[in-house]
């Protein structure tokens, strides 16, 4: 009973990571613009023929700490295929995030609310979601709350990123 219940929850969790808005699937990203806590400037401009990952996290959420090493690995892994990844943390200053990072190190890129408009434009109210944006500058998919490995594959593969590892080997020991 208690497996049948597990893999119950994986499908429930799975369904919903996939239920987002579909409105912006196909349509251009806002324009925005985005400097990260080392002081690098990205635009749409600049981020084109890139396939852009974008987190919208907070320090505060369990399924964004949860998260955070998948999403360093996936960018670390797709990196050469042209992937740059953003994590937006929303609503919190600049000393709350680097404490956290003092002690939660990440590789990917930090923006913060105060130094972009991408947390508005996305209505980023409940964590953590994740917009992942074409070489073309099209949203290609998006998912609210987290999903695991083989979701945010999904998610990747959609704007035309994919590897041999499917994410379904290290899914299955979440």
């Amino acid at each position: 009973m208690r497996v049948h219940r597990q893999c119950l929850l994986f499908v429930l969790l799975v369904c919903t990571a996939f239920a987002g808005s579909d409105s912006d699937i196909g349509q251009p990203a806002p324009r925005f613009n985005a400097k990260t806590l080392a002081g690098e400037k990205f635009t749409n401009d600049s981020l084109r023929g890139k396939v852009v990952l974008l987190q919208f996290w907070a320090t505060w959420c369990k399924y964004c700490r949860r998260d955070q090493p998948l999403v360093d690995a996936l960018d670390k892994e797709f990196a050469p295929q042209g992937l740059v990844t953003l994590a937006i943390d929303v609503g919190e200053d600049k000393g709350t995030v680097k404490k956290y990072l003092q002690q939660n190190p990440r590789t990917v890129r930090i923006v913060l609310t105060g130094d972009t408009n991408l947390a508005a434009m996305f209505n980023s109210r409940s964590f953590p979601i994740y917009v992942v944006v074409d070489r073309d500058g099209k949203v290609a998919a998006e998912q609210h709350g987290a999903g695991g490995e083989l979701a945010l594959r999904h998610l990747l593969r959609k704007a035309g990123l994919d590897s041999k590892d499917d994410g379904s080997s290290s899914d299955s020991a979440n």
